[in-house]
Order: structure tokens, then C-alpha cells, then sequence
């Protein structure tokens, strides 16, 4: 009887003791997260993990290297309608990405950008500021006036406005959102040479004893940069230049030319336009000099094979696919000529910001360029032709009387040909023995590219003028432009890039943050097929019945009677039949498409509710399986 209350009090003692130490590692266990938190709160501030597929809110080096360079502080104040977009879901969804990657931007930059985030309701201060910065409501479906940009200050009152985030343009927030921050720490207005054989500044025109307007391109430029024209006959570039524009290098002194050689080898930034065949080269003011054997032609030897790039002065390129209508003669009806062509859609590198956003850009006559091997250079197409394209030489489109006859021998390749390209990288001289004869160096030759430069070249000079991209009117001495192509955004876009930071113009678009349901759109891709298959077999069926009415009106002896024969209403009582159960199989399809839709959001909303909570039963199920399995006595029968 001892022995059993001895046990009895040994068996509580251990309870007792089991007790203790359970409360005692509980206290332990508690006093260690806590501790944990706090350290790791010090520790790992500023950590952050990015888990998203497509790393959307992971910032290039570019942008991290801009950010970690900002000498002062700036003041970025995001402005977003957050009541007021109470009925448009996708636009709060935008916007909370908008936001993240600003603050983001804020966290990486050491306290030196300091977000604001502001709700402009109506006749508040808030809205007032909002107005001060130039920003403007957007009016919804609802009527609801949303307020979704951003403004951003400097110590010095530079400002930096971003008048309206679009959502189509989402690829490129991050680069958006680090050239507002370039333009607040460096804002400076850039500066941009202009070197022409073109009369793109306007001036006298002989053919017409009268003033020559400048071109709307030339004017887009000069009111967002600071032009410096170059002279062909000039032996250096202005010294502080951001970027330099060449349009229809002809003639250029030899001095020039090395100048600028030596500009893109130490790291320059070049926007050039060459061409086979410049319409815009009228010489001495004669149209007609050009089937005379006039030489309308430019190039950029040796520059460009320096640079691994190919461009043939002999041949033009015309394109089937993507002709334009052009006028031949007064009263005449236009016709499509084939070296005269607007690009949109794939023919656009949508994945570059100078093309991303453009439509359609339109071009007369371009050349072609053709990437060449050199090392550390990158060449990357912006506009490409279609496949129904091919060379033209120049002569053969000097001797081409009409488009027609351009057309009568003409043969695609079913090759795609770049009409404009990037190039980057360390670009070599093109002059490695040094200065060319009768040219004096006034410092060191730079021979095998000092610094990363930046080239963009169009293959195309009448690209820019007005004719094939904007309409100009005079209304009470004032010229207004009106553009219906993006050519001259082109333009913009380029030079906006170019003179931009190094790590900026790396910056290229992203990811988009929505994510489609391709499951989804592979459903409705089969459903549409299967309703265009339909719709063809009612279109022929409907022809055949109609033909067949007409050869049973044919043979009637009174053809002026409106009245259907016996044969001919049963007819059109046939097709009337036929016409009802192709629309019923019609509806049959696209019900059966509504219905895989919404089977398969039950199992994604059953895989939500139910999956996830079933594992994690059943792995606490194996866990607590486990631990009783382990604190079994050993030689004790299950």
C-alpha cells in the first residue's frame, strides 16, 4: 500500500515537474520571439523579399544607382482619388502598384526622397496643390473627376510633373517614375547639337523666292531642349553637349566628321538619320533634278561599319504589307506605293520606351540596316518591315514613272528589314590610325571607346518631314501643327532617352502587374473559332439560297411579278430553317464556353476554400500522429 502511494506521489512529482518545465520553455519560448523581433526589426530594416513571377517590384541597377547618386533631397507628392474611384477597381488596383514602387523608390533612397501621399478631395487644400502642379482631373463613367499623377520638388524649386499615370503604359512606370527623378536632380535644361544638310530651320527658298518655314519636327525640339546648330564646315562640336542630332550627313567637313567620332567613341549620344534617297534633298530647289541622276543619297562612312552597322546608299526597301496611298497627279486618285510605308503594331519594338507607346510612324523611301559582328557592341531592331518586303535600288525607283510599275516586277524575300536600330556598347573609332589627312587633333585620339555610348539611327531623313506626319495651318499669322502619325514623338522619345543618365537609358520596360487568365483566354480562343467556322457556314449558305433565288427568278416567265413561286418559297422556307439552327448551334457554343468558365472558377474558388485548409489538417493530423508516436513507451502495444 506504501509502495503504491510512493508511486502515486512520484507519478504527480513528475506531472508537477513535466508542468514546470512546459511553462518554463513556454517562458523561454516567448521571451526569445520577442526578442528575435526586436533584433530583427534593427537588423533587417530595409529588407525586403520580392516574390512576384515577374520581379515587379524589384528596381533595375539603373535606377538603383540613380537613387543611391541623389546629392539633396527631393519631395515626391503622389497624388491619387482614392474615395472617388470607389467604382473602378482596376484603377485602385494600378494605383496601389503606382504607390509601392514609390515607396520603393523612397526606401532605397537613404532618406533622400521623401514620399507624400495625398487624396485630393474636392475644394481642398489638397486639391489646390494638386492644381499648382499643373495636374488635372480625369473624368470616369460615373462622372466621378479622379486626380491620379505625380509631382515632385527640388531645393531650388525645380518641378517634375507625371500628369496622369496611364495604365497602358505600365511596362514602363519604373522608367516614368526614374526620369522624373533625373529631371529633379539634374535640372538643367539638356542641350542638343543639330547638325543638317536639311532645311530644317526654315529659311529662303529659292524655288519659290520666299520664306521656307521650319520643319514641325525642328520646332517640337527647340521648345524642350537647348539646340546648338553645327555647321557642315565646322571643326568641332559645342562642348557641352548632352546629345547631338545628325540628319543627311552630305558633304561634311573632314574635320567634323572625326569630331564627331570622337564624341561617340567617348561615350556620346547620337541620334542620325541617313538615307538612299532624301526626297527632301532638292539640291538647288529642282524636283525633277532627282531623274536627272542626281545623287539624293547619305551615309555615315566609316562611322557606321565601325560601329557594326550595314547600311547600302544604292537600295531603298519597300513593303508590300504596310504601303501608303500616295498622290501621283492632281485630280488622280492615290495609289499605293510600295516605298513609301506606315509601321504600327509588331513592326514596333514595344519593349523599348522610344517605341513603346507610338502607333503609327510613316516613312518615304527608307533604307535598310543590317547588323555586323563587332565585339561589345549591341544592335537592337526599333522598326522592322513585314515580311513582304524587299531591297529597291535607288535607280530603279528614279525611273519608276508610277507606283503601279514599282509594283509590275517586285518580289518579296520574306525577310523583315530594320529600318531603325539601337546600337550600344563601347563603340571603336572609325578612324584608329588617328586624325584623317589635313585634320588636327586638339586632344588625344580616343580609339577603342572610352566609356558605354548610345546610338539610335533611322534609315530615313523624309521621315521627318511635315508632310508625312503632321498638317500645318496658318489661322491669323499664327502656324498650328496638327500631327496624324508619331513621327515627330519618335524624335522626342529619342533625344529625351539619349540625354538622359546612363543608367537611365539602360532602364527598359517591365513586366506587366496584371496577370491574365490564360486558361481563360485559351477557352475563348477555341470558342471564337469555332463561332467564325459557324458564321462562314451560315454567310455560304445564305449566298447559296440567295444565288439560287435569283437562277429560280431568272426562269420565271413573269419577271416583273413580286410574288415568290411555290419553288422558290420553299426555298427561302429551307434556308430560313437551316439559317435557325446554325444561330441555335451558335448560342450552343458560346453557352458551352460560359459554362467551361465558370466550372473552372468553382474549382478555383473549391482548390481557395477547401485545398489549402485540407493540407494543413492533414499535415497537423501527421504531425500529431508523430509526436504521440514518439512519446509512446518503448514495448507498449499500440
Amino acid at each position: 500500500m506504501s509502495t503504491q502511494r510512493d508511486g502515486a506521489a512520484d507519478a504527480a512529482r513528475g506531472r508537477l515537474g513535466r508542468r514546470s518545465i512546459g511553462a518554463a520553455t513556454f517562458v523561454v519560448l516567448g521571451a526569445l520571439f520577442v526578442g528575435l523581433t526586436i533584433l530583427s526589426d534593427h537588423a533587417l530594416r530595409g529588407a525586403r523579399l520580392d516574390l512576384t513571377e515577374n520581379r515587379l517590384y524589384t528596381l533595375s541597377p539603373g535606377t538603383l544607382r540613380l537613387v543611391a547618386g541623389l546629392k539633396e533631397p527631393l519631395n515626391l507628392y503622389y497624388f491619387f482619388s482614392h474615395e472617388a474611384t470607389a467604382s473602378a477597381p482596376p484603377l485602385r488596383a494600378y494605383a496601389t502598384r503606382v504607390r509601392e514602387v514609390l515607396e520603393e523608390l523612397a526606401a532605397r533612397s537613404g532618406g533622400r526622397i521623401r514620399l507624400h501621399v495625398v487624396d485630393p478631395l474636392p475644394f481642398s487644400e489638397d486639391e489646390d496643390r494638386a492644381a499648382e502642379f499643373g495636374l488635372r482631373p480625369v473624368q470616369l463613367g460615373d462622372g466621378e473627376a479622379v486626380y491620379f499623377g505625380l509631382g515632385g520638388t527640388n531645393p531650388t524649386d525645380g518641378r517634375a510633373v507625371i500628369e496622369f499615370f496611364q495604365p497602358q503604359k505600365e511596362a514602363f512606370l519604373e522608367y516614368d517614375l526614374a526620369r522624373l527623378v533625373h529631371q529633379l536632380a539634374a535640372p538643367r535644361r539638356k542641350v542638343v547639337g543639330l547638325v543638317s544638310s536639311l532645311p530644317l530651320a526654315g529659311g529662303f527658298d529659292p524655288a519659290s523666292s520666299g520664306v521656307r518655314p521650319p520643319w514641325a519636327v525642328e520646332s517640337q525640339i527647340a521648345e524642350l531642349f537647348d539646340v546648338r546648330p553645327v555647321a557642315a564646315d565646322a571643326s568641332a562640336l559645342p562642348p557641352d553637349l548632352d546629345a547631338l542630332m545628325v540628319v543627311h550627313p552630305k558633304g561634311l567637313a573632314p574635320a567634323l566628321s572625326y569630331a564627331i567620332d570622337q564624341y561617340v567613341a567617348g561615350g556620346g549620344r547620337l541620334l542620325l538619320f541617313v538615307d538612299p534617297d532624301s526626297q527632301q534633298d532638292l539640291g538647288a530647289g529642282e524636283r525633277a533634278a532627282r531623274y536627272a541622276g542626281s545623287d539624293r543619297s547619305s551615309t555615315f562612312e566609316p562611322m557606321l561599319a565601325a560601329w557594326g552597322v550595314g547600311f547600302d546608299p544604292r537600295h531603298a526597301v519597300g513593303d508590300l504589307e504596310h504601303a501608303l496611298l500616295v498622290g501621283t497627279a492632281p485630280g488622280a486618285p492615290p495609289e499605293r506605293h510600295l516605298a513609301f510605308a506606315g509601321f504600327s503594331g509588331a513592326s514596333l519594338d514595344h519593349d523599348d520606351v522610344v517605341t513603346a507607346s507610338l502607333e503609327t510612324l510613316n516613312f518615304g523611301t527608307p533604307g535598310f540596316l543590317e547588323p555586323r559582328v563587332v565585339a561589345g557592341v549591341h544592335f537592337e531592331p526599333l522598326i522592322s518591315t513585314g515580311t513582304h518586303a524587299a531591297p529597291i535600288g535607288t535607280e530603279r525607283l528614279a525611273m519608276a514613272a508610277t507606283p503601279d510599275s514599282l509594283r509590275a516586277d517586285f518580289k518579296p524575300t520574306g525577310k523583315r528589314y530594320v529600318i531603325a536600330a539601337r546600337v550600344s556598347g563601347r563603340l571603336p573609332s572609325a578612324y584608329p590610325g588617328g586624325p584623317p589627312p589635313g585634320v588636327t587633333a586638339a586632344a588625344p585620339a580616343r580609339q577603342d571607346g572610352s566609356r558605354p555610348a548610345h546610338v539610335v539611327v533611322v534609315a530615313d531623313t523624309d521621315f521627318l518631314a511635315d508632310l508625312l506626319w503632321v498638317r500645318t495651318q496658318t489661322v491669323l499669322g499664327q502656324r498650328f501643327s496638327e500631327p496624324w502619325a508619331n513621327n515627330g514623338d519618335f524624335v522626342l522619345n529619342a533625344l529625351d532617352n539619349l540625354t538622359g543618365s546612363a543608367d537611365l537609358i539602360g532602364i527598359r520596360g517591365r513586366a506587366s502587374f496584371a496577370r491574365p487568365f490564360t486558361r481563360v483566354e485559351q477557352l475563348r480562343a477555341r470558342a471564337d473559332e469555332r463561332l467564325r467556322a459557324k458564321e462562314v457556314e451560315l454567310q455560304h449558305d445564305l449566298a447559296g439560297t440567295e444565288q439560287k433565288l435569283v437562277e429560280l427568278q431568272s426562269r420565271r416567265q413573269d419577271q416583273g411579278s413580286l410574288a415568290l413561286t411555290s419553288e422558290q418559297q420553299r426555298a427561302l422556307e429551307g434556308f430560313q430553317q437551316e439559317k435557325v439552327r446554325i444561330r441555335k448551334e451558335l448560342r450552343g457554343v458560346r453557352r458551352g464556353l460560359d459554362e467551361q468558365i465558370e466550372w473552372l472558377g468553382t474549382r478555383l474558388k473549391l482548390a481557395n476554400v477547401l485545398a489549402i485548409p485540407l493540407l494543413l489538417s492533414v499535415a497537423a493530423l501527421v504531425a500529431a500522429a508523430l509526436r504521440r508516436r514518439r512519446r509512446r513507451p518503448r514495448g507498449t502495444a499500440a
